[in-house]
């Protein structure tokens, strides 16, 4: 049966953006953060490496700077690079002060180095540092009387009128199987990536982009989303299918070899294992296809046993439950989808075109990644985001506040059934099997253009079941799902020349004019969900 509910601010997604921002908000307002699956289902839970923030180092935070610019491929927003960055030390002790426990070497916090970076000025938590946050995050927000969160609720659609204001939305509530009406001052999307496109990925099975996609829906410019990062570790084994291998292995010294034990990043960059993300994975990749292997692998049994054991646990002990002892055996890996560096349209403090929409994390594009997320530069822009989306919202909170009156939703029109499990599952499996092989690592004209043609049938039948069956979580994340494919599909095919982390071979060289390719941008104006239910 369908209800109604009421807060001042409505946050939907509950990791680090999620539970920062409403934790900083919860000190004056009734915050109700929104979670589809249980809170632990998050890319924040799975985040291994750490933070990269300039700590105590003026000079470093120019360093930082160049070297987030340079991994960008010449697209970021310089501005909002400079911003992030020197809000780094910052944010680190304000995830301090919220219990947030980094490792130190003796008083002070020690830093380790990954792919990109020019300094060792990574942050971290042995190899679980996103857990460890997590966890000392959701442990205070469950302790707040201000904050309510409310697991396995999804939204669904962004309701609001012609004016383009955002008035809350509704959410389907897998417990009950209804939807609820939910009426907010202020919304938040923090509802992380889109990784789940394809067929392999580091991240958990909620990354459907589905915040990407509501907004899109709405009317939001999403920009640049052809920019996917694969993550050039991903464990290749058949009952692990998205464990990362951290690139902090890489920063300490382990090196990536071919099955038949040698060496070969030297001859694709003279950074070996130590150069970008977009670069590593593109070398895994050609290593992988011109030669069919299945997998290659890292080696860091070099090092000593108990030094392996100290500084990655987590990593030893879940390969060792496979029978990989990785103090004496290389560990097979194979890249995979794992951050998107476009998204929603914003600024730093998460503003969107709609007055009382904002949007924080991974589903936004600031411009700080450009065209290839620097190593552990995500964590970054989410705590900063967090802050500075909280900072807004409470110094304008009184030109938010609405008394509107938001409709039930009503399905009483859709006769049909669910639909079948095998429809879903299948559609979603030829989803992401389309995206890997024709929209993955390496593109073509034709490539891009046979996705487009596939999907936009699947888009077509996945259209008919939203409108005339009743939903489910599985169906509502297709519809994300296929709405996300063909935007980056789309977006692939406008960028006309080949930077970071987007590689057309027929197109193998970079555009030097930078105003040409700056932003992709995709956009739905047409589509504006009025104050009806299933519009």
């Amino acid at each position: 049966m369908s209800r109604k509910i009421n807060t001042e601010i409505l946050i939907v997604g509950a990791g680090i953006s999620g539970l920062l921002a409403g934790l900083e908000l919860a000190k004056k307002y009734s915050v109700m953060i929104l979670s589809k699956s249980k809170t632990n289902k998050c890319s924040t839970a799975w985040a291994q490496g750490g933070i990269a923030a300039a700590i105590k180092n003026k000079n470093d935070i120019n360093h930082h700077v160049e070297d987030t610019i340079t991994n960008g491929h010449g697209i970021c927003d310089i501005n909002t690079v400079k911003d992030i960055i020197k809000q780094g030390e910052k944010s680190i002790y304000l995830l301090q002060e919220h219990g947030v426990n980094f490792n130190k070497n003796g008083e002070e916090l020690d830093q380790t180095l990954e792919g990109g970076h020019s300094a060792r000025r990574i942050i971290y938590h042995n190899d679980n540092t996103g857990e460890e946050i997590h966890t000392k995050l959701l442990r205070k927000a469950i302790n707040n009387k201000n904050i309510v969160i409310k697991e396995d609720l999804m939204a669904i659609d962004l309701i609001g009128n012609k004016n383009d204001l955002c008035h809350g939305l509704y959410a389907y509530d897998e417990t009950t199987e209804s939807v609820v009406t939910i009426s907010s001052n202020v919304v938040i999307l923090a509802t992380g990536g889109a990784s789940k496109v394809y067929q392999y990925t580091t991240n958990p099975d909620t990354s459907t982009g589905d915040g990407i996609a509501m907004a899109w829906r709405f009317g939001c410019v999403i920009s640049n989303m052809e920019f996917m990062q694969f993550h050039p570790t991903c464990l290749y084994h058949t009952s692990e299918k998205s464990f990362l291998i951290s690139e902090s292995l890489r920063g300490e010294g382990a090196k990536l070899l071919n099955p038949d034990g040698k060496y070969f990043m030297q001859d694709y960059d003279q950074r070996m294992e130590l150069a970008p993300r977009d670069v590593v994975a593109r070398a895994i990749d050609s290593e992988m296809k011109n030669n069919n292997y299945k997998c290659v692998y890292l080696d860091i049994s070099f090092k000593d046993p108990n030094y392996i054991k100290k500084r990655f646990p987590n990593i030893y002990q879940r390969c060792l439950n496979l029978n990989i002892d990785i103090t004496n055996q290389s560990i097979p890996v194979v890249p995979a989808a794992h951050y998107t560096c476009g998204g929603i349209n914003t600024n730093v403090a998460g503003e969107t075109e709609c007055s009382n929409l904002f949007a924080i994390g991974e589903c936004t594009h600031t411009g700080f990644h450009g065209a290839n997320r620097l190593a552990s530069n995500s964590l970054l822009e989410c705590s900063v985001m967090a802050t500075e989306c909280s900072k807004l919202i409470d110094k304008k909170y009184k030109s938010f506040c609405n008394d509107y009156d938001l409709p039930l939703w009503d399905d009483s029109y859709v006769t049909i059934p669910r639909v079948e499990n095998v429809q879903i599952s299948h559609n979603w499996a030829e989803i992401r099997k389309i995206m890997w092989d024709y929209v993955g690592i390496l593109r073509s004209d034709k490539m891009l253009g046979q996705a487009k043609e596939r999907l936009s049938i699947i888009n077509t039948e996945v259209d008919e079941f939203y409108h005339n069956h009743r939903i489910s979580v599985d169906l509502l994340e297709l519809r994300n799902l296929i709405n996300i494919a063909e935007i980056i599909t789309n977006s692939a095919l406008k960028r006309k020349e080949s930077r970071g982390l987007h590689y057309n071979k027929d197109y193998p060289s970079c555009v030097r004019d930078f105003n040409k390719f700056t932003n992709i941008v995709s956009t739905k104006k047409d589509f504006i969900m009025k104050i009806v239910s299933k519009a």
